[in-house]
């Protein structure tokens, strides 16, 4: 098993981590509505001093040509800057991509928008989704996964996630950024000067692995941070909803570029902690490393490597989490924060984190990479708390296949949200 996964791995990582030489043919976007007219170096500029602005706002759009959507689907398409909220409820700045098609929208009400996070892409600035969109680099896998909602009709807003502005550092599986940047694209996109998305429009959420960790992130934050959007229902594939436990099973694996991004992430996003005093001279290099690659060269880099290679002391995970920092707050205790499926309920339960609306979950039946205790501890802590949840984990693939081999249901999941159907759930 892990040798297929390892070789489909490094076959798209060949055919896909080089520049991007021979795009594929797309719809020509649009011309520049007035005021959307930024260039590429004002929507990556690092973030001012002090952000102003409400979560959502939006700062500055292009129009842009997503060449790495197949399909040539008649599109609208931006990449857009705006405002949102980090895990520490300060404004922070952020990017991504917005697409509309162009084909009338003949559905009920208002077009409804996907609220899309990518699966894991790199932490160096050119892994941004919206620059692969764009055909500025090509590490990413996920084009297909978009054409089938813009196909479906459906507007899709694509964010990169928290930490892809110039001089930055992606602060990977940070749940808090992660989810409100997912909802505050939503509020962007309905802001373009020219656009055609209304305030009325439905909302789905989606994402694979990273994103499904950050759509249930979504999912969790929408009742109390986002409270006007209209999210009807949220799929997510291939979740690490416990980090602790992922990191156990990643730590001198094959996949071990995956927790080395998360842990220079996890810094990104609390650098009061405990860290770079902690290196040794290889770890100090492995820093540098994750800030330089994207997703296959990242795996390649950290191939078997282990957490206790990069400190002075050898540090083990247990010793890692024990660390405190200001205020005595521990590693693991920060870790802890990011673990999916604690304080969730349905409405009016009066839990942390309220879910009105249907909940997608999958995972592939050969899952090598994400625990399979953790993907299904998930699961049962948002049935137990008595959300609508329908769980499938019967696909015939691995953990990077069955992102594409549950494309399908995860559109049809989400079209039949916006029409109004409802969902059982298998719990």
């Amino acid at each position: 098993m892990r040798v297929r996964s390892l070789f489909s791995t490094a076959v798209l990582g060949v055919a896909l981590a080089v520049p991007a030489a021979a795009p594929q043919a797309a719809a020509a976007p649009a011309a520049a509505p007035a005021g959307c007219d930024a260039t590429d170096a004002d929507i990556y500029a690092p973030p001012p001093g002090t952000v102003q602005g409400d979560p959502g706002d939006l700062l500055a759009c292009r129009p842009v040509k997503l060449t790495n959507i197949p399909g040539d689907v008649p599109m609208r398409a931006w990449k857009v800057r705006y405002v949102s909220t980090d895990a520490k409820g300060a404004r922070n700045v952020v990017t991504g991509t917005v697409a509309i098609p162009t084909a009338p929208w003949t559905g009920d009400g208002s077009r409804p928008t996907v609220a899309f996070n990518p699966g894991t892409l790199g932490s160096a600035e050119r892994c941004a989704f919206s620059k692969q969109l764009a055909g500025e680099y090509v590490d990413m896998y996920e084009g297909g996964n978009l054409n089938l909602f813009l196909r479906a009709g459906h507007a899709v807003a694509a964010t990169d996630g928290v930490g892809y502005l110039s001089g930055q550092v992606h602060t990977y599986m940070v749940g808090a950024n992660a989810g409100h940047a997912l909802l505050d694209i939503v509020r962007a996109s309905r802001q373009i000067p020219g656009g055609s998305l209304t305030a009325d429009g439905d909302v789905g959420i989606s994402g694979y692995s990273e994103g499904g960790a950050a759509a249930l992130w979504g999912a969790q934050l929408a009742a109390s941070y986002a409270p006007e959007l209209n999210v009807v229902g949220a799929a997510a594939g291939g979740v690490p909803g416990d980090l602790k436990v992922t990191a156990k099973q990643l730590n001198g694996s094959l996949f071990a570029g995956f927790l080395a991004d998360a842990l220079v992430g996890l810094h990104a996003a609390y650098p009061e902690m405990p860290f770079t005093e902690l290196m040794n001279e290889r770890g100090a290099r492995a820093v540098e490393d994750v800030r330089s690659h994207c997703l296959f060269g990242t795996l390649a880099v950290f191939l078997g490597a282990r957490v206790e290679d990069f400190s002075t002391g050898r540090l083990t995970l247990e010793q890692i989490y024990a660390l405190r920092g200001p205020g005595g707050v521990t590693w693991g205790e920060l870790v802890d924060r990011q673990r999916l499926g604690v304080g969730v309920g349905g409405p009016s339960s009066g839990a942390r984190y309220e879910i009105g609306f249907p909940v997608f979950q999958y995972r592939g039946w050969f899952e090598e990479i994400i625990p399979h205790e953790t993907e299904d501890a998930t699961r049962q802590r948002y049935c137990a708390a008595g959300i609508t949840t329908t769980w499938k984990n019967t696909y015939p693939a691995e953990h990077l296949t069955t992102d594409w081999a549950a494309a399908r249901d995860v559109t049809d999941f989400l079209t039949d949200r916006f029409a109004g159907k409802p969902a059982e759930g298998n719990c």
